[in-house]
């Protein structure tokens, strides 16, 4: 990998664990190992912000992400994230999100969070995969309620990364910052049932509960989903440059596995289920199924 790829990661890092203190670019310059100049330079380049810009939207997306969960003040998120007044806060979080945080904290209404994506993951994805040395995959068995998604369609999009291309990886912001019935959100395989006219299999979106009275944000639709049994594949935790194998091993075992010996078979006619690949829990996909004892 360049250097200057893991450099530009090693700038991201140092942000993320220094997020509520003074970071300055002499302080990315020395984890960068580059001149504090050069460093700017990359950061601006593989990112598409300024180092200034990149720590304003970081910090602001988890100002909203502590408002949503109440129990604090605005005040309090305020300091604890190192913005120097209250009243800069709320004019940099109206800015960002068109609102005020206690409109926010109150409303919950859908904003697009600043969710930072790893530039050394684009270059991974790149890399070629052992598939010899798979890793455990656990398998479990659970029934989804009856559920409204509120989703954003692609056009053509049949897996994450046609998707980001084709709609923009900031979605994933604005759904965060949206509640759901399941505590994050998902990603979807639709089958041809849901999918409208020349939109993507592929798509993003939130569940709630059939009676939640919910904000749906502008180009997105609402999808009704049924009541379904799903069979839960979970990889082992990976380290989070690992991502690509981690989804490839559950992926590999998903394909291989035969429902019938449990008593069921693949339910086609329900979407297929991905979560956020996060190394801290391994990677999480779900695939419906009917039959069983229950239903004979």
């Amino acid at each position: 990998m360049k250097e200057q790829i893991v450099a530009v990661q090693r700038m991201q890092e140092y942000i993320e664990e220094h997020l509520s203190e003074e970071i300055t670019l002499g302080d990315l310059a020395e984890v960068s190992l580059f001149s504090p100049w050069y460093s700017y330079r990359l950061f601006q380049n593989y990112l598409g912000l300024t180092p200034t810009e990149y720590i304003r939207k970081l910090r602001l997306s988890r100002s909203a992400v502590e408002l949503k969960k109440g129990g604090m003040k605005v005040i309090d998120v305020a300091t604890d994230l190192g913005f120097g007044s209250v009243d800069g806060f709320q004019r940099a979080f109206f800015r960002e999100f068109g609102c005020n945080p206690k409109e926010y904290a109150r409303t919950k209404l859908p904003i697009p969070l600043f969710i930072p994506y790893g530039v050394k993951f684009r270059e991974l994805r790149k890399e070629v995969l052992d598939m010899e040395n798979m890793q455990s995959v656990f398998v479990q068995l659970m029934r989804k309620p009856g559920r409204k998604v509120v989703v954003k369609r692609g056009v053509k999009a049949k897996d994450y990364f046609d998707y980001c291309a084709e709609v923009g990886c900031d979605v994933w912001g604005l759904l965060m910052s949206m509640d759901s019935l399941c505590g994050e959100p998902v990603c979807l395989w639709l089958p041809e049932q849901y999918r409208k006219p020349d939109t993507s299999t592929y798509v993003q979106g939130v569940e709630v509960a059939p009676e939640d009275d919910f904000p749906v944000p502008e180009g997105f639709d609402v999808i009704d989903l049924p009541e379904a049994e799903y069979l839960v594949f979970q990889g082992e935790p990976f380290r989070e440059e690992d991502y690509c194998q981690a989804i490839m091993a559950v992926q590999h075992s998903m394909d291989q596995y035969d429902p019938a010996i449990i008593g069921y078979e693949w339910d086609d006619e329900n979407p297929r289920i991905q979560l956020e690949p996060r190394g801290d829990r391994g990677y999480i996909e779900m695939r419906a199924v009917k039959g069983g004892k229950d239903h004979e």
